[in-house]
């Protein structure tokens, strides 16, 4: 076990990406509300709209990120986990011997997803055997449900338990980047045509607009690409390797259509969309999948049920 005044450094450092992101933002409200809005705009209506809008944007981008950094990314169920006596025959056997454990141990449990030698997945860090879509974080040190990935940048692993809110993070930061962008071009164009000035109000609209700029292109791909996988129904890490389930490989295997894959992660209730409060369907355990043999896994058949009722709510809509 390392020791323990090099945990505390690790995970110090941890919280650096976040504590700069934080600063650039406390930063940014400083140089547009303070040095654009208040001492550089000259209509009071101008001031009042720009600072209406903009609030309601920062505290959405702003709850989404705390939500995202502080919602534990979630715990396998005790079932999940092996028994001292299993522990101990898979150190003894061999790879078939373990292979006949691990089955008998799932036998119980509804999981779908297997390795390529058709084992349940294990994970022998955790000891326990692995729910569908479930990931061993080395930087969080436990299996992760619906694991997406880690991100530094919030300091957690992106999951089951709060992928809503990583999602609306990234698309009300891109927002938030758009916004301030465009309502300091003028300012920006204004400043950069009468050259160098010793007024510092000057430089915190000049850098606040290429900082804007810069982390809203980079926000468009990531913004775009989860948008991409919400819809697809798959992680990160599906994308990369897809789920192998009884009859082998299959990358659309959670896919559900658009509209529910969207309301997998985003609920049902319109009204709270948008709204960085959990409301994904399900229990981070089990999931629905395109096709599935009731009659060979009753254990399943909750999971279809649900996945059945959100069809008949929602069809084959496209959000």
């Amino acid at each position: 076990m390392a020791p323990r005044a090099l945990t505390i450094c690790c995970d110090i450092v941890r919280w650096i990406p976040v504590v700069f992101i934080t600063a650039i933002i406390v930063w940014s409200y400083y140089a547009y509300v303070v040095q654009m809005c208040i001492f550089t705009v000259p209509s009071i209506a101008e001031k009042v709209i720009y600072l209406l809008i903009y609030h309601p944007i920062l505290v959405l981008f702003m709850w989404s990120y705390g939500k995202t950094i502080f919602t534990p990314c979630g715990a396998v169920p005790r079932q999940f986990y092996l028994s001292k006596s299993d522990v101990d025959r898979m150190s003894r056997e061999n790879e078939e011997g373990q292979k006949a454990v691990l089955i008998n141990a799932a036998k119980e449990l509804p999981v779908l997803n297997r390795t390529h030698s058709g084992s349940p997945r294990y994970c022998e860090k955790c000891r326990c055997i692995k729910p569908d879509r479930c990931h061993h974080c080395s930087v969080c040190g436990q299996c992760v449900l619906k694991m997406d990935h880690h991100c530094p940048w919030v300091n957690n692993c992106v999951g089951f338990s709060n992928y809503k809110y990583f999602v609306l993070f990234l698309g009300y930061g891109l927002l938030y980047c758009t916004y301030v962008s465009a309502t300091s071009l003028q300012y920006f164009i204004l400043f950069w045509k009468s050259g160098v000035s010793k007024d510092m109000g000057h430089f915190h609209i000049l850098f606040l607009f290429f900082v804007a700029v810069m982390f809203g292109i980079s926000l468009i791909s990531l913004f775009g690409y989860h948008c991409y996988l919400t819809a697809s129904n798959r992680s990160t890490l599906e994308s990369f390797r897809a789920p192998i389930f009884q009859s082998g490989p299959d990358k659309n295997g959670f896919s559900l259509g658009k509209f529910n894959n969207f309301t997998e992660v985003f609920g049902v209730d319109r009204k709270l969309w948008f709204i960085p409060v959990f409301t994904s369907a399900g229990d981070g355990i089990t999931y629905p999948t395109r096709t599935i043999d009731l009659d060979s896994d009753g254990l399943l058949a909750d999971r279809q049920r649900w996945m059945e009722e959100g069809e008949s709510d929602g069809g084959d809509q496209t959000c």
